[in-house]
């Protein structure tokens, strides 16, 4: 069953960042799309059988912190 997790990454704010961001949380296992939104420094995250520290390590792995 596809999920939808949302998070708050308020270091971000360049598309450099945007792009790392989605290259790491993208080669994430189950997930299906990544959506980057540089106004509002959130980040959703759509697929099947996320886990929440496997997509925080890989936000930490592209430089940010997500809270």
């Amino acid at each position: 069953m596809p999920q939808t997790i949302t998070y708050k990454v308020p270091a971000m704010t360049c598309d450099h960042c945007k792009r790392a961001v989605s290259e790491e949380v993208g080669s994430v296992a189950g997930v299906w799309q990544v959506g980057v939104d540089l106004d509002t420094k959130l980040v959703e995250v759509t697929g099947e059988g996320l886990d929440d520290a496997l997509l925080r390590s890989a936000i930490r792995e592209a430089g940010y912190e997500a809270t």
